[in-house]
């Protein structure tokens, strides 16, 4: 391929890199990241990329940016599949699977209208985790209502 055609993006210094995001999936990272590109943060997105493990992937690079444990639980609902990469000074410092947790507080909203968290009191949301039928389902601590995973994305994303 002529060189002068190929677009390179640039390693980063410091940062993550978040690879192996379900294809057309980077925009929801980006989405409960709150990255809007209105901020400083130097971005990249690479969608529906070749790949020889997975078809096709996307990858989101953010320079000088650091996760929350609040923001792996949420790229781990939206791409269960995705890997970090923490990157200090140009190398890779660290990197993990991201895993869904067992528990998770305050970041879905439960879908019932009649659930306690739903009724303007002071309730935190409260999921379990669990696999039913090779799917991950979600379970309201308080009404016990499940949702897929489908689900949860879309509420995410309201």
């Amino acid at each position: 391929m002529n060189e002068e055609k190929v677009l390179k993006i640039n390693k980063i210094s410091d940062g993550i890199v978040i690879d192996h995001i379900s294809p057309g999936a980077a925009l929801e990272v980006l989405s409960v990241l709150k990255i809007n590109g209105r901020g400083n943060l130097t971005v990249s997105v690479l969608m529906n990329v070749p790949s020889k493990k997975d078809g096709t992937k996307d990858i989101v690079k953010v320079e000088n940016r650091k996760l929350a444990k609040k923001e792996l639980d949420l790229i781990s609902i939206v791409s269960p599949e995705a890997t970090i990469n923490i990157i200090e000074k140009f190398e890779i410092k660290d990197k993990f699977k991201v895993k869904i947790p067992k528990e998770i507080k305050n970041i879905i909203k439960c879908n019932n209208q009649n659930c306690v968290t739903n009724a303007r009191e002071p309730v935190d949301s409260r999921f379990g985790t669990e696999i039913e039928g090779g799917m991950e389902k979600f379970r309201c601590h308080y009404c016990e209502r499940t949702m897929d995973l489908k689900e949860v994305r879309e509420s995410l994303m309201k």
